[in-house]
């Protein structure tokens, strides 16, 4: 079963980084200047930030489906960053050293079934969670924070 792994387009974000702090701040946003590596995951480059750049954290709706499972969790996004293409059944370095939960949906936005794995043994959960007929996608979270990663779509 090949997948790929889809980041967040960079567009809707890029205008945020021209923002005052009071202005993210009434958006419910806070920029931060990264001080570890890893633990700023960006979702748009699908790379963990470096030591000494900027990012924000924001509140992203990944879920919007209007079903009990729309939701949305913090992310953080780093400013001028491609957005990340992977090749089919590429799993994301980030994902590898963290323990990944993966969700799987329906094409009406409910939860079907749902895996923890460590991201280096990744592969082998996103296949059989999209081997189920009635599974459309599967969402990535970092098990750990919950936080949203990424889409997966078969291929």
């Amino acid at each position: 079963m090949s997948f790929i792994v889809s980041a967040l387009p960079a567009a809707p974000f890029q205008p945020l980084f021209g923002l005052s702090d009071a202005a993210l701040a009434t958006r419910g946003a806070v920029r931060r200047t990264v001080d570890a590596k890893p633990g700023f995951p960006c979702r748009v480059s699908l790379q963990d930030a470096e030591p000494g750049e900027t990012v924000l954290l924001l509140n992203y709706q990944h879920q919007p489906a209007d079903t009990p499972f729309r939701a949305s969790h913090a992310i953080y996004v780093r400013e001028a960053q491609p957005e990340a293409v992977l090749a089919r059944d590429e799993v994301p370095t980030l994902f590898r050293h963290r323990m990944m939960s993966l969700r799987a949906f329906s094409v009406e936005g409910m939860m079907l079934a749902a895996e923890v794995a460590p991201g280096a043994d990744l592969t082998p959960a996103v296949e059989r969670l999209l081997a189920k007929p009635d599974v459309a996608y599967l969402h990535a979270h970092y098990a750990a924070m919950g936080c949203y990663a990424a889409r997966i779509d078969r291929r």
